[in-house]
């Protein structure tokens, strides 16, 4: 919602003098805005279960801290370049909450990430010792005589 409400706010503004700020924060608002939509709406319906050989975990963390990094640039470079009007400042203020909110959002998927990574290299682990515990039973055959006996 902060994304929407900055990337509104900059198009509200109808002259620029030096338009590549203005332009950047456009497109990183814009851009986080559907990147971060099509994954809420994976997450929100199940698709991403239709697809595993995606790491999740791992998309939603790229997703996350790239619009951190991306807000923060947009956000500063803006600021700098600010003329002082009202839809400016309002951007500025919004794109440097969404930033904030992106970066909550990238410590939790951090976590998340770690989280999923341990378990899955303990179950790799676990598959690994059940396999060699299951190779060194011997089923006693009467048939196959031993070479050392």
């Amino acid at each position: 919602l902060l994304a929407l409400t900055a990337f509104i706010c900059i198009e509200t503004i109808m002259e620029c003098s030096p338009c590549e700020g203005l332009y950047f924060f456009e497109f990183v608002s814009c851009s986080a805005l559907v990147v971060t939509g099509a994954l809420l709406l994976l997450f929100s319906l199940n698709l991403h279960t239709r697809i595993p050989q995606i790491n999740w975990n791992l998309t939603d963390l790229v997703n996350t801290g790239l619009s951190t990094f991306f807000f923060f640039i947009a956000s500063v470079v803006l600021a700098a370049l600010n003329h002082k009007t009202g839809a400016e400042i309002a951007a500025v203020v919004f794109g440097f909450l969404a930033m904030a909110v992106y970066a909550v959002n990238t410590f939790l998927a951090v976590q998340k990430w770690r989280g999923s990574s341990r378990q899955q290299s303990s179950r790799q682990s676990s598959d690994y010792i059940r396999a060699r515990t299951e190779s060194r039973e011997v089923v006693h055959r009467p048939e196959i005589q031993r070479l050392d006996a």
